[in-house]
Formats: structure tokens, sequence, C-alpha cells
């Protein structure tokens, strides 16, 4: 019998190995409050103190301090998530090897609850509990709720996040560097903003939403910290903090 290669659309994000897809959340998260909160910052600095080398000192340190900050919290929650996982598993890896009998029942039970006709589901139990590493994927999926081989990366969690926020917070920066305080205010406002806009394009991407609405849900947030940055440098001056 000839077998004819499987056909599949390469458009497909689980057809493609790709990073970007694979760290949305890190670089989502980092390239956002990267923009976000370095634009509210160094806005409000900017208005408050009217201070060129105040504003590009204080958008620096922002920047490095947070970047290793959420680089270091993103390693350390997926490190700590992981370890759940593992002890989850290591639990029921005991309660396989203790009291199989009991755990081939709860199979069986999962086997059938999904759906699968019950003759189908003790064959399929029987093979399962013959071996303990397919017994203990079939639990931790069946049961837990857990992929084993799609755990995350603490490291790699990391990398991304903090570069991720370099770029998002050098985003509402970098005109300071090169133009005068008050024409650097507008352009880092307009370009952050636009890249508010396309972050939220680059989500539509991924998930399939409308670009329009993926755009102007992260262009409101940056609104959000553009204003509130702006009040504080307004009303700081003027209460004489």
């Amino acid at each position: 019998m000839r077998f004819h290669p499987h056909k599949y659309n390469p458009s497909y994000i689980h057809h493609n190995n790709s990073g970007i897809a694979n760290n949305i959340r890190e670089i989502v998260f980092g390239m956002q409050d990267g923009m976000v909160s370095t634009l509210g910052a160094v806005t409000g600095i900017a208005v408050g103190s009217h201070d060129h080398f105040i504003v590009v000192l204080s958008g620096v340190a922002i920047i490095a301090v947070e970047s290793v900050s959420m680089a270091v919290g993103s390693y350390i929650s997926t490190l700590s998530e992981r370890k759940m996982v593992e002890r989850i598993l290591h639990e029921e890896r005991e309660e396989i090897r203790d009291y199989p009998r009991e755990e081939r029942l709860e199979l069986l039970e999962l086997y059938i609850a999904d759906g699968w006709p019950k003759d189908l589901a003790e064959n399929m139990t029987r093979v399962a509990s013959k071996d303990k590493h397919l017994m203990l994927k079939e639990m931790a999926y069946r049961e837990l709720n857990i992929s084993p081989e799609a755990m995350e990366h603490p490291i790699k969690n990391g990398i991304f996040m903090f570069f991720s926020y370099i770029v998002g917070g050098m985003t509402p920066l970098t005109s300071y560097f090169f133009l005068p305080l008050s024409v650097a205010t507008i352009v880092s406002t307009i370009v952050t903003l636009c890249g508010l806009f396309a972050l939220g394009i680059g989500i539509a991407r991924f998930t399939k939403q409308r670009w329009i609405t993926a755009g102007a849900r992260t262009l409101a947030f940056g609104g959000i910290a553009l204003l509130v940055g702006y009040l504080v440098g307004i009303v700081v001056p003027i209460i004489g903090i």
C-alpha cells in the first residue's frame, strides 16, 4: 500500500517552530511594558523637570534596572512553575509505583470520560500500564493537564524578556539623545504610540485577531501611561513635592 505524503498548511503556527510564536508572552510583555512604562516616566520627568540630562539619565536608569528586574522575574517565575510541575510529576510517579491497580482504574475512567469506547479504553489502559513512562505521560495529560515536554525554559524566557524590554524601552527614549527636549517629547510620544500600535498588529499576525482591534488595545494602554506621566509631571511641581 502506497502512502501519500502528509499535506499541511505551512501558515499554521503549530507546523512552524517559531521562536517568536513560542515566546510571544515574554516578547509582548517585555516590549509593551518597556514602551509604556518608559514613555510614561520620561514624559512625566520631561514635563516636570525641563532638564534634558535628567530625562536621559532617568530613562537609561529605568531601562537598565527594569530590563534586569523583568528578566529575573521571568526566570524565577518560570523556574518556580517548572519546579512545581516536577514535584507534581514526582508525586504521580510514586502513586503509579505504589498504587498501580488504583492508577490503572483511574486512567481507564479518564479514557472513558473523554469519550473512548470502553473496550478500546481497556486496551489502551493495559498498554499504558506496561510502560511506566507512558503511564506517567498519560496520567499527567489526562488527570493533571500537564505536558512534560511542553514545560518552559527559565533561562530562555528570561533572555527574551530582557531584550524585549530593552527594545521597548529604547523606543520612547531614543529621540532624547538627538533632539531638543521639547521636540524630543513630541517625537517620543508619536513614535512610541506608533510602536504600540505596530506591536498590536504583530500580535494579530500570530493570534488571528482583527489587526485594528489588537493595535487599538495596545495603543490605548500606552495612552493611559502617557496621560498619567504627563499629569504627574504637571501636578508635582505645582504642589511642590
